[in-house]
């Protein structure tokens, strides 16, 4: 059987060969086994059930949450001759009723439906009369309460699996789910002991970035200007973000689309279209954009404001690459923006327990910004995959900064918790730190603890920022609610008994790099630049990550003649001085040796 799927892929969809994880998936559903598969965007999840469609008896249901997709797909199949038809909102009743008589008639291999539909007792009468072998579930991860897209309607399906007799094969597909996750849509969906298929979350041509401490906007048109004919996608939270973020483009002279729930269908639509066939290049959004659209040639997914958890954000920055080809993922990340993100889970109807979940997903995602290891790494390791490696890409795995013992500050960051009764929240902790004459700080009598001021020649922007650290790197825990309450783990006993240390990367002084920023030759500044593309361009990586400006900008003021020299600015690690040192301290001495000429 596997040896004419593999003829069958080659027929109708062009392939030579399974990629990972298909052939497995694709064989366990002709043998009638149940199956779930998580397998990362772009892997080709959808070949692992259309081909079994294909191949058995009777009308495959492809339940679906995505009408731009479905749309794609039904085109695309019928295009290669396969009659595939969809049921969703977006049929006019006359339509509805041919596509309902043509189902009937047998004319389709494959029908997509919405689970909205699934209301229908229309529709449930015509699949109790239907053979059907086949029940694909889509977007599988919106059946967990877990989930961060968890949609009502799909407790449906199984009601629509209770119609079929005798019952099919059921496939469950998603991009992204952890173990809890997984082990929902088993229990749900009623998995008959599934072939359970994981291909992996990280994805090698990507490169994530989190940026903090950024005028948002100037980042944005530097970065854009640096990336012109690029397509790519600007992800903000809310639609007045959008439209500020959008308007700004256009006065830059930068063509942005938009796309939001508060247009028009027919402005998402027509904004979507161009988008798609490369008639705009950028694309400023709300979350409600990307879901289901297969664009490969998307090199950039930025965010400018925090998404609302992991699972959303590793799908929307996996929009980047889907050709396999390098993208970049940059966060920019701002303390507001988890005030912003707060304030949607309060307005939500969802019951309490649902925004408890809502609260500590959340909470991973401001973990994921800033942890200090790598990028990738921690989102993997969040999915639960064991043995995760550091990509050697990513903003954490290039940072070149000194690493420094900060035990001592750690140590009294967790006594002043401990003191305080693990009761209280960062920024109370963190007046308490500074030696806040803040009226709830005495009112509560934290002025008179052994731990009130030990941090007073800290800012308490630095001591937020220090704990935050401490929480992603896992001493600190935060509950999961409106306003989380700090608590040790035992990774920070550990600490407190003096039997662990811990070790941050630190900033470079922020008046140096005023300095810095200030002094230093442009030309030679732009120079600098141009070989430092070279270089990039070269790797395949974004310029930072062979040396920031700061450090070119060290480099102009410094003027490095040697490499015992160069290797003194900061930025400049024995690795990239081997790599890259011979090529810029040419460029520099050509450029003193011209300057000197002109004396």
């Amino acid at each position: 059987m596997i040896e004419q799927a593999r003829q069958a892929l080659k027929q109708w969809f062009g392939y030579d060969t399974f990629r990972k994880g298909q052939e497995q998936l694709v064989e366990a559903l002709l043998d009638g086994k149940d199956a779930l598969a998580v397998m990362p965007t772009g892997a080709g999840k959808s070949i692992c059930y259309q081909l079994p469609a294909l191949m058995l008896p009777g009308t495959t249901l492809v339940v679906s949450p995505l009408i731009s997709l479905m749309k794609d797909q039904v085109d695309a199949l019928n295009e290669m001759g396969i009659p595939t038809a969809f049921i969703n909102s977006t049929l006019r009743a006359d339509e509805l009723n041919r596509t309902m008589r043509e189902i009937e008639a047998g004319k389709y291999k494959m029908v997509y439906i919405a689970p909205e539909r699934l209301d229908s007792e229309r529709f449930m009468r015509l699949v109790s009369t239907l053979p059907i072998p086949l029940v694909a579930v889509d977007e599988a991860h919106c059946v967990s309460q877990w989930g961060h897209d968890f949609r009502p309607s799909y407790m449906h399906i199984t009601k629509l699996l209770r119609q079929i007799d005798p019952r099919p094969v059921v496939s469950a597909f998603t991009a992204t789910a952890t173990d809890k996750v997984k082990d929902d849509i088993v229990h749900h969906l009623k998995l008959s002991r599934p072939v359970r298929v994981t291909t992996g979350y990280a994805r090698d041509n990507l490169t994530f970035s989190v940026v903090k401490g950024v005028d948002k906007r100037k980042f944005l048109a530097a970065y854009l200007q640096q990336r012109t004919g690029q397509s790519g996608i600007i992800y903000a939270s809310t639609r007045k973000e959008v439209e500020s973020c959008r308007d700004y483009l256009l006065r830059l002279g930068i063509e942005a689309g938009r796309y939001h729930a508060g247009l028009s269908e027919q402005e998402r639509a027509d904004s979507q279209e161009k988008f798609l066939y490369d008639e705009l290049k950028v694309m400023v959004a709300t979350n409600a954009f990307g879901m289901g659209i297969d664009k490969s040639n998307v090199r950039f997914v930025l965010h400018y404001n925090v998404p609302k958890n992991v699972e959303s954000y590793y799908q929307e920055a996996g929009r980047a690459g889907r050709d396999g080809e390098p993208g970049e993922c940059v966060l920019l990340y701002a303390p507001q923006d988890t005030m912003t993100q707060k304030f949607l889970i309060e307005q939500s109807e969802s019951d309490e327990q649902r925004k408890q979940i809502d609260y500590a997903n959340l909470r991973d995602m401001i973990d994921y910004c800033h942890t200090t290891g790598c990028l990738q790494k921690h989102v993997v390791t969040y999915f639960g995959e064991r043995n995760a490696v550091d990509c050697g890409r990513c903003s954490s795995c290039t940072d070149e900064r000194e690493v420094v013992d900060i035990t001592e500050h750690a140590q009294k960051i967790f006594s002043c918790i401990v003191r305080m009764k693990q009761r209280f929240g960062i920024t109370m902790t963190a007046k308490v730190l500074r030696g806040s004459n803040d009226a709830k700080v005495r009112q509560f009598g934290f002025n008179r603890l052994p731990t009130y001021g030990v941090m007073g020649n800290n800012k308490e922007k630095e001591i937020v920022q220090l704990i935050n650290v401490l929480a992603a790197d896992g001493y600190l825990r935060l509950s999961d609610s409106q306003y989380p309450v700090l608590s040790l783990t035992k990774q920070a006993l550990a600490v407190l008994e003096g039997t662990e240390k811990v070790w941050q990367r630190v900033t470079i002084v922020q008046q140096a790099a005023e300095h810095t920023q200030l002094a230093g030759d442009e030309e030679l500044f732009d120079r600098l630049r141009q070989l430092r593309k070279s270089f990039a361009e070269k790797a395949k990586v974004p310029p930072f990550t062979i040396f920031h400006d700061a450090t070119l900008r060290e480099m102009t003021v410094r003027l490095p003649a040697s490499e015992a020299e160069l290797s003194t600015v900061k930025g400049v690690g024995d690795r990239k001085l081997e790599r890259y040192g011979q090529a810029f301290l040419q460029v520099i001495a050509e450029y003193a040796g011209q300057a000197s000429k002109q004396v």
